[in-house]
């Protein structure tokens, strides 16, 4: 993309941030929820594109000013040689900075938008691989933390020697389903499980899958189409459990998609919660299948173009992160930063190559 062409996208993004922003200050808007809600995502979307066009409006005007600086025809010596160095120092961020601005106004598929479901389940590993799939659970919960997102859990079963078999929750924030879909996937650990008493290292494995939560006038699902059954909830959770019929099964018999919960204390709200699940299953069968041409004609991020392609190695012994997606310095980082949750630059990494991919079609 030449100047010229960015410099009327940058100019776009900012009307569009501010024809929201006078929106926002119409009072006629304020009684319409979903318009506020809708006119600041398009904000927070807009944000990331304005800052770093800012900064590029900086650095600009910077080596502008070195410009002027370095035409005077009797430079003072120290001067010139303030002006070389600050050169030096500024034009090899200018190309790296504009080409990410290109990338972050590039279209986005309008689901990045949503908020996101995740579905961890453990796999191959027994006891070693439900301590892993916690393990992932708690990077995401700190990683959504750093990103001021809400994590609300849908439904949880706990290993039987800690851990987790399989969790279920919801993330709401900003472009979060754009931010997350990069996990989904196969996720396997390499380590020395806490049940091996010859100390040898042990791989196993937990499956990642990220759905984008659709509103309800995004998937019309008719009453009939579902069988809703309630039971008794099992597990821990108060005096509630085993004692009333408060958890939820529903199966949409066109697709046969089954989904459960039973986190809550009422059947109203595991009910609930039971369809907005289903809802982003077949929002994400839909978008999945309405992808499918695109994802046979380029290169796709995942090696296979299987979301249950092994995506990611933890080496936990060399403290070191394998994402097998990316090339180069991008492949391999430390471990256990990001197990804390310092999740941003890998999936800023997972996202640039993806936008790459895009662009060369």
């Amino acid at each position: 993309m030449t100047d010229p062409a960015l410099r009327a996208h940058i100019e776009a993004a900012r009307e569009r941030a501010a024809e929201a922003m006078a929106a926002l200050e119409d009072p006629a808007v304020h009684a319409d929820a979903a318009r506020i809600a809708a006119l600041g995502r398009d904000l927070a979307a807009l944000r990331p594109v304005l800052d770093a066009a800012d900064t590029l409006d900086r650095l600009d005007r910077d080596l502008a000013d070195l410009d002027v600086l370095d035409s005077d025809a009797d430079p003072d010596p120290e001067m010139a040689a303030f002006v070389r160095d600050e050169r030096r120092r500024l034009a090899p961020l200018r190309e790296p900075l504009a080409v990410r601005l290109a990338r972050l106004l590039r279209p986005r598929p309008p689901e990045d938008r949503a908020d996101a479901i995740v579905e961890i389940r453990a796999g191959t590993g027994g006891d070693e691989a439900a301590l892993f799939a916690g393990d992932l659970f708690r990077l995401y919960s700190r990683f959504a933390e750093r990103q001021g997102w809400e994590v609300d859990l849908f439904d949880v079963s706990e290993g039987t020697m800690g851990g987790v078999k399989e969790v279920v929750f919801a993330l709401r924030g900003n472009a979060v389903y754009g931010t997350m879909k990069y996990e989904s996937g196969v996720h396997r650990v390499q380590r020395v499980p806490q049940t091996e008493s010859q100390g040898r290292i042990h791989t196993s494995a937990a499956t990642v899958a990220v759905l984008p939560e659709a509103e309800e006038v995004e998937i019309d699902i008719r009453t009939e189409d579902l069988r809703v059954d309630v039971y008794r909830a099992s597990g821990a959770g108060g005096q509630h459990v085993n004692k009333t019929e408060s958890a939820v099964r529903i199966t949409h018999l066109p697709t046969g998609t089954v989904v459960t919960c039973q986190d809550e204390r009422s059947q109203f709200q595991n009910r609930e919660r039971a369809m907005r699940l289903l809802r982003a299953r077949l929002y994400d069968a839909r978008l999945a299948e309405a992808h499918d041409a695109r994802a046979a004609t380029r290169r796709a991020l995942v090696s296979t173009g299987d979301r249950s392609a092994k995506i990611r190695t933890y080496n936990v012994p060399q403290d070191r992160l394998t994402d097998h997606r990316l090339e180069g310095d991008d492949k391999n980082r430390p471990l256990r930063a990001i197990l804390d949750g310092d999740l941003a630059a890998l999936l800023t990494a997972l996202h640039d190559a993806d936008t790459d991919d895009d662009g060369a079609e």
